[in-house]
C-alpha cells in the first residue's frame, strides 16, 4: 500500500531522527529542495571518516539503470549504512529498470536519486515500487506571493527574525529562485552578529543586497495599496531612471499577484483578518493588511479591469502591439491607470 507523500519537512526531520529509508526519488522543478535532502542525507548517512568506502556519487549522464544498481547491492564496510546519490538522474534514460531493486531494496543501502525538472510517471513500477519502500518526493516551485511567508520561515528555522519589508524587498529583488535566495540569505546571516543585530533589517538588505528601501515593488505595492499617487509616481520615476535593478518583468508579476489575490478576497466568505489568511494561503498576518486596506479603496469591477490592464502592459512589454513605448513609460501608463 502506496503511503502518503511526505512533505520537505517531515523527511527533513525523519533524517535528523536518522530514521532513513532505502530509496529517495527526488523529482521536480525545484532544485532548492532536493538539494537540501540530498545534503542532508550526505552529512547524515555516513561519518566523514567512512565515506571513502561508503560513499558513491554517480551521474546520470554516465550511469545506466544497471549500474546503479550494482551500486546499490554493495554491502557496506564497517558500518552500518553505505550511501548512494545519482545527481542528474533525469538523463538516465532506462530509469524504469530499477524497479525491480526498489520492490526489494537493500536495507544498508540508502539510494538518494536527483531527477530534476522531470516527473516520473506514477502510473508505472517504479513509482509504485518507491512509494511503498521508500520516498518519492515532488519538489515543486514556491508561488512568488509566498516567498516572503517563506523567508520568514526559514530563518525562523535558524533563530533569526526578518523584518516584513526586508523579506517583501528580498523576495521582490530575487523572485522565487530559492537557491539564490539561500545564498543572500546566507550572506546576511554571517554579517548579522559584525552588525550588532539579531534580525534582518530593511537596511541591512539595502546596503548588502543592492535593492533601495525606499524605491522597491514592496514600497510600490504599499503605495498603490493605499492609492499613495504621489508616492508611486515617485517610485515609478526612480524605476524609469534606473531600468536595470527595476526591470518592469519583476515589477508586473508583483501587481498582477496582487490584484489577481484581491479579487480572490472579494469572492471570499470570511473577510477577517484568517479568514483572508486562509483563502490566499498566507502563513503571516502582516501579508494580510495590504489586501484589508485594498478591499476598501478598489472596487471588484475595477480590480477585474486592472487585471486585463496588467496581462495587456506584460504583452506590449514583450513588443505585442508596441514598437516605440518603452517599459518606464509602459509602467507609468499602468499605474496612472491603476490609481485613477
Amino acid at each position: 500500500m502506496a503511503k502518503k507523500e511526505q512533505t520537505f519537512e517531515e523527511i527533513s526531520r525523519n533524517i535528523a531522527a536518522r530514521n532513513f529509508q532505502p530509496v529517495y526519488f527526488l523529482m521536480g522543478d525545484e532544485p532548492y529542495f532536493m538539494d537540501r535532502i540530498t545534503e542532508l542525507l550526505v552529512n547524515s548517512v555516513v561519518g566523514e571518516s567512512e565515506r571513502d568506502f561508503n560513499q558513491v556519487i554517480l551521474y546520470g549522464a554516465d550511469v545506466n539503470a544497471a549500474a546503479i544498481i550494482n551500486a546499490a547491492r554493495r554491502f557496506p564496510m564497517m558500518s552500518e549504512y553505505q550511501l548512494v546519490v545519482v545527481r542528474e538522474a533525469q538523463h538516465v534514460r532506462d530509469m524504469e529498470l530499477l524497479a525491480n531493486y526498489v520492490k526489494n531494496p537493500l536495507a544498508s543501502t540508502i539510494l538518494v536519486i536527483n531527477y530534476k525538472f522531470k516527473l516520473l510517471d506514477r502510473r508505472k513500477a517504479l513509482a509504485g515500487a518507491i512509494e511503498t519502500n521508500g520516498v518519492l518526493y515532488e519538489s515543486k516551485k514556491v508561488p512568488e506571493y509566498k516567498i516572503p511567508g517563506f523567508i520568514v520561515s526559514l530563518m525562523q528555522q535558524r533563530g533569526i527574525g526578518v523584518d516584513q519589508k526586508a523579506a517583501q524587498m528580498l523576495a521582490d529583488f530575487l523572485g522565487n529562485d530559492l537557491n539564490r535566495l539561500n545564498k543572500e540569505l546566507d550572506k546576511l546571516s554571517i554579517i548579522l552578529p559584525e552588525k550588532g543585530l539579531n534580525r534582518i533589517t530593511a537596511g541591512l538588505v539595502e546596503e548588502n543586497v543592492g535593492v533601495s528601501k525606499e524605491y522597491n515593488n514592496y514600497e510600490l505595492l504599499r503605495a498603490i495599496a493605499n492609492r499613495d499617487v504621489l508616492k508611486a509616481n515617485r517610485i515609478i520615476n526612480y524605476f524609469k531612471n534606473n531600468p536595470k535593478n527595476n526591470p518592469i518583468q519583476v515589477t508586473l508579476p508583483v501587481l498582477f499577484n496582487y490584484f489577481s489575490n484581491l479579487l480572490i478576497c472579494y469572492y471570499a466568505k470570511d473577510r477577517s483578518e484568517s479568514g483572508l489568511m486562509t483563502a490566499l494561503g498566507l502563513r503571516n498576518s502582516f501579508q494580510v493588511k495590504d489586501y484589508q486596506i485594498g478591499l476598501k479603496n478598489y472596487p471588484a469591477m475595477k480590480v477585474f479591469n486592472l487585471i486585463s490592464e496588467i496581462r495587456t502592459t506584460d504583452a506590449r512589454s514583450k513588443g505585442v502591439e508596441n514598437t516605440s513605448v518603452n517599459d518606464g513609460e509602459l509602467l507609468k501608463e499602468l499605474v496612472y491607470k491603476i490609481l485613477h
